[in-house]
């Protein structure tokens, strides 16, 4: 459970300028590191309500490749942050100026009260929001999606909202996963090489943005909703993500010797 906020910019139609321009600006960082191809579409009737969009983590760099793929289909997204991000210096007052919705499970008060302000805060928005329902980058040895937590199921129930799920692939091809924690330079310096020789291999980085999820015989009130309506976003991403890397059936070609693999997807059949 957490604590959310939201920013009175989120309000406007139109994006704050500040996170207009660091779309354009990661726009044309994605387009130098690799090639992007999109699919899928959001449906008309759903860009002017509030939404919530679900990818699949596969990598550091694949925040980045789904603002840019999102900017490319016209609509300018907004994430679900940890308060650690928007409290960093220079990058974090540059986020909270961007309305990014808050995670504080730190500070957290009521469970009843969290959920209530985050599922207040994803009806009032007239932005899609993204949340990634593994929680993190999957350790699957294939990297195929994690079995993941209940929460943007639970929020996508609580506040009536449709649901697109996006399957991504080849983000995980620019930079290495590194580590959990950095104590230092050692740790980074695997990502900074990784991320350095992205323009001569520019791999290419496949996002799908698919059907929305029909959650309509979910029922809210019932025991397990949160885990039907999970169970059925994360095979939809998987379902995406079996033809974004249809050559790459077990295993990613590209070798990450720092990524762990002690999990197991139980998404694929």
């Amino acid at each position: 459970m957490f604590a959310l906020h939201r920013d009175e910019n989120r309000q406007k139609r139109r994006a704050p300028a500040i996170w207009r321009t660091m779309l354009n600006i990661d726009r044309g960082l994605v387009n130098m590191l690799g090639h992007l191809k999109v699919t899928g579409e959001i449906p008309a009737d759903l860009r002017s309500q509030p939404l919530l969009m679900t990818p699949n983590h596969i990598g550091n760099f694949d925040p980045f490749v789904i603002m840019a793929a999102c900017k490319r289909i016209g609509i300018n997204p907004r994430f679900l942050l940890a308060g650690g991000i928007l409290d960093a210096p220079v990058i974090g007052k540059a986020l909270q100026a961007s309305g990014h919705l808050r995670i504080d499970r730190a500070h957290a008060t009521t469970a009843v009260g969290q959920f209530g302000e985050a599922v207040q805060a994803l009806r009032s928005t007239k932005d899609p929001i993204v949340v990634y329902p593994e929680g993190r980058i999957s350790h699957d040895a294939g990297l195929w999606p994690e079995r993941g937590k209940t929460g943007a199921a639970r929020l996508a129930l609580g506040a009536g909202v449709p649901v697109i799920p996006i399957s991504q692939w080849g983000a995980h091809e620019i930079v290495y996963w590194g580590t959990e924690v950095v104590n230092g330079p050692a740790d980074v310096l695997p990502l900074l090489k990784s991320g350095l020789s992205a323009p001569v291999r520019r791999p290419t980085l496949r996002v799908h943005f698919g059907e929305p999820v029909d959650l309509s015989e979910v029922e809210p009130e019932r025991p397990g909703a949160g885990v039907r309506a999970h169970a059925k976003i994360m095979q939809a991403i998987t379902d995406g993500l079996v033809e974004l890397r249809r050559d790459e059936p077990d295993v990613p070609r590209f070798n990450d010797p720092t990524r762990p693999t002690d999990s197991k997807s139980p998404w694929l059949h």
